[in-house]
């Protein structure tokens, strides 16, 4: 199931994303569903094609935690040493935008640059001090991120707040997929002035997590309680690179959909 946030003319919903996977939003619809989908589903009988709505942000959560340098080779191409435990940092609420939504470059940076991750949202009841069991049991689904960051700062400050923490620095979407498994998948970035002229900067696959999805929310809920509607980002693959103004940043992540946003100065 792909569970999305929209804005419609009469408000905002949570709906299904109904077609076939891979097809165009000219090929979807979206049925609202009523109220929230961490409840049982029940729809509305209201549908939109896909096309007629804007997607925002799947999901808005208390907090965003991420993993650093959870794949070996990103951790190499920083002149890092693969962490012996997850390496965990927090990313503000106010720093998560949605699909096409303007990644904003700030004034104090001179290098920002894309991490294109998978990103997991925690579900009812959440996690608290979890097992590997009850951690897999706290995933609600997956959905596309983009852990954005400043190189320059984290390098000058040593640690992570500023440089991760810009408005604009987390874009998540389109939707949530639910029922995947994503032992082996890949995540792609890709880069350029539209998406039809887009390089591919990153390029690889989650079974070369140094610590899996369980291991990971597990490892977390023994530090801060995960809420339903947390999202846990989970490392990005190495090819990291520069965001300029005029770009468009795509994330793809296979079984999930593609997640783009464009770049513009903050002025």
């Amino acid at each position: 199931m792909r569970i999305a946030r929209f804005a419609h003319p009469a408000g905002m919903s949570f709906g299904v994303v109904e077609g076939e996977a891979g097809a165009g939003p000219d090929a979807l619809t979206v049925a609202e569903i009523d109220g929230h989908p961490f409840g049982q589903i029940r729809f509305t009988n209201q549908r939109w094609a896909l096309a007629d709505v804007r997607l925002l942000s799947p999901i808005l959560p208390s907090k965003v935690v991420c993993v650093g340098r959870n794949y070996a080779e990103h951790a190499a191409e920083l002149g890092n040493e693969v962490p012996a435990e997850p390496l965990i940092f927090l990313k503000p609420s106010t720093s998560v935008i949605g699909p096409r939504d303007a990644i904003r470059l700030p004034t104090q940076s001179k290098r920002v640059e894309h991490e294109a991750e998978l990103a997991v949202v925690i579900g009812p009841p959440g996690a608290r001090r979890a097992d590997r069991a009850a951690a897999q049991r706290a995933i609600f689904g997956y959905t596309c991120a983009n852990d954005v960051t400043a190189r320059d700062l984290q390098r000058a400050d040593g640690q992570f707040t500023r440089a991760k923490g810009f408005d604009s620095f987390c874009p998540l979407g389109p939707w949530i997929a639910t029922g995947l498994d994503v032992g082996d998948v890949e995540v792609r970035c890709e880069v350029g002035e539209t998406p039809q002229t887009a390089d591919v900067r990153q390029l690889g696959r989650t079974r070369d997590m140094i610590f899996d999805v369980p291991t990971l929310i597990s490892y977390i809920s023994h530090v801060m309680t995960l809420l339903p509607g947390d999202v846990v980002l989970t490392g990005t693959p190495a090819g990291v690179g520069p965001l300029l103004a005029g770009d468009t940043v795509i994330v793809r992540i296979e079984g999930i959909g593609e997640l783009d946003n464009p770049v513009v100065d903050l002025d």
